[in-house]
């Protein structure tokens, strides 16, 4: 059985101060060699579905929400605005969705933040409510699925429901080593799937690249998780080194855990954009 071809995509937190502007960061994202364009979706970043049917007018490249906070989505209005950002990007959206987990998101919607397990109950209705009502449209728009998270009942459930799952970087917090951390997780994913798994893109969120660690700028991640950065550099989802060994680190994830789909923050995507021509 052959490996999956890998996929590339770059995930902008900003979508700058004009729309030539933003166009001209969409065909640098293209140009680099990614696949799919990723907005993310938190206050203080730019509304990502006008974003990407903006970043449309840039032929050739997928457009994905990293992600779309499930918990102050009501699916009527998601499946309303899902489909027709389908239609207007011939076909090319990719969703993201999560659980959402800034309880300030969940206070501006006026909405309770509630415990994990009420926001992943939350989430799967979403997915189950948004696939009817788009099924039920004459053109049944069929926008691929993506699901992130590293919560034991978050895979599990995306297993069952996803035709992406992403590990986010807290995937690698664990018992273990980082990487036993992710294995464990990719596992799960694998039997909670059972046949469904061959199916299933399997995607990394990639929170660093670089030579060496100094290389590197994690301080907001540190601050915002808590975590050394020391400790965060050795998370499977930092990569360090040359961009052959960083490539090398690629083909064994997804030899050994079928992870073939990457997703780079954008402050990395030009470091890691050398990696791309090596696993082509």
């Amino acid at each position: 059985m052959s490996s999956p071809s890998f996929r590339f995509g770059a995930a902008l937190l900003s979508s700058g101060s004009s729309r030539s502007k933003w166009i001209a960061r969409v065909q640098e994202v293209k140009d680099l060699g990614y696949d799919v364009l990723q907005a993310g979706d938190h206050f203080g970043m730019p509304a990502p579905f006008p974003s990407l049917v903006a970043a449309g007018e840039v032929p050739g490249i997928g457009l994905g929400t990293y992600v779309l906070n499930a918990g102050i989505q009501h699916p009527a209005y998601l499946a309303r605005d899902v489909a027709d950002i389908w239609r207007l990007t011939d076909g090319r959206l990719e969703l993201g969705l999560g659980a959402g987990y800034v309880p300030a998101e969940f206070e501006a919607a006026g909405l309770p933040f509630g415990t994990p397990g009420s926001r992943l109950r939350r989430l799967e209705e979403v997915v189950t409510e948004l696939r009817k009502l788009l099924a039920a449209q004459p053109d049944t728009p069929r926008p691929p699925i993506l699901l992130a998270g590293a919560g034991d009942r978050m895979m599990s459930m995306a297993a069952r429901t996803a035709d992406i799952i992403s590990f986010s970087i807290v995937a690698g917090f664990g018992t273990g080593t980082p990487e036993e951390a992710l294995a464990s997780r990719v596992q799960r994913v694998r039997e909670a799937a059972g046949e469904r798994i061959a199916d299933i893109k399997l995607n990394l969120f990639v929170a660093g690249v670089g030579a060496k660690v100094a290389d590197i700028d994690l301080s907001m991640l540190s601050t915002a998780m808590g975590v050394p950065p020391e400790t965060l550099a050795e998370l499977p989802s930092v990569l360090i080194g040359s961009p052959q060994q960083i490539a090398d680190t690629l083909l064994r994830y997804r030899e050994e855990y079928g992870i073939s789909y990457i997703s780079v923050m954008e402050d990395h995507m030009r470091t890691f954009a050398e990696v791309i021509p090596l696993l082509r």
